[in-house]
This record gives C-alpha cells, structure tokens and sequence, in this order.
C-alpha cells in the first residue's frame, strides 16, 4: 500500500507551534494550494486549503523559519482524523503528516527578509559542506571558472 503526497503551495497563516504533555513539538498550518485546471465558468483556477502537522524537528524548523505567505514543499502522507465538535456532532478531517517540508522560494523572494540559513545538523536541514582539499598527490581538478574540458573527438551528433 502507498500512501505519499507532496505538495506546493502558500502557508495561509504563520505555523503554530505547541508541545504534547511529553514535550513533543508539534506545529500546525496550512497551505493554499492551485489547482492545475481552470473553472470552465470563471476561467479561474481554484484554491485546496490543506492542514498540514508537522512533529518534532520538522515542526521546529517549520515554526522557525517560515511564516505566512512562504512557499513550502511538503511531503508527507494523507491521514483521516475523527472528532467531536462542541454541539457534540462527529466530525471527519483530512490532515497530511508532513515527512518534510522544504523551502518553495529563494531567499530573495521571501517577503519581509526575515530568512536565515538553518544551523547545521538541524534535523538534516543544514546547507551541504565545503569540498574537502584533496590528500597531497591526488588528483584535483584545476580550479576556476571553467571546470569543463572541450571533447576532442565531438562530431556534434547526438548518442542517440
């Protein structure tokens, strides 16, 4: 059985983070995610508002650096919830679990500049190392712009 789901879109409201009685973090939100197809009516595409948790270092990543209007990536899987209402009425909600959220947007396109980089080997989000200097006598390839070697035997065929 598969049940996977990644999906794009705005966060409609910053995360909100809260802790179970064990201490577990949990942050809560919401992405306003298009649809691919215009309405034949309106000519306009519609809008899915889907509830999106995110537990332990995923909700504290997301409940630190993203805020309402960001763009996330989530993956994660569908789950149905079952509840009761105040009017003691049953309920039945969609939420997705989010696995992983990641950045939609560039730094740049973030609104407010209030972005910064994660810290490293926070929850497997930090930005990848500098290339290690290689052993003394091992090969390295010369450094500067230009990394690529023209191909001496190109005929300007494809391989296929």
């Amino acid at each position: 059985m598969l049940n996977r789901i990644i999906l794009m879109g705005r966060l409609t409201r910053d995360p909100e983070l809260r802790h179970t009685q064990t201490g577990t973090p949990v942050a809560s939100f919401s992405l306003a995610v298009d649809r691919d197809f215009k309405d034949k009516s309106t000519g306009e595409k519609s809008t899915d508002f889907i509830d999106i948790v995110a537990w332990r270092n995923t909700a504290e990543f997301v409940s630190r650096y993203f805020t309402k209007g960001r763009m996330a990536v989530v993956e994660g899987r569908l789950q149905m919830r079952d509840w009761t209402d105040r009017d003691g009425n049953k309920r039945r909600s969609a939420e997705v679990i989010a696995d992983n959220v990641y950045f939609g947007d560039s730094k740049r396109d973030a609104e407010g500049g209030s972005y910064a980089p994660p810290p490293p080997a926070y929850g497997g989000y930090a930005a990848p190392a500098a290339p290690a200097s290689p052993a003394p006598g091992a090969y390295s390839a010369p450094m500067g712009g230009d990394q690529f070697a023209d191909l001496s035997d190109d005929d300007g065929e494809l391989p296929f």
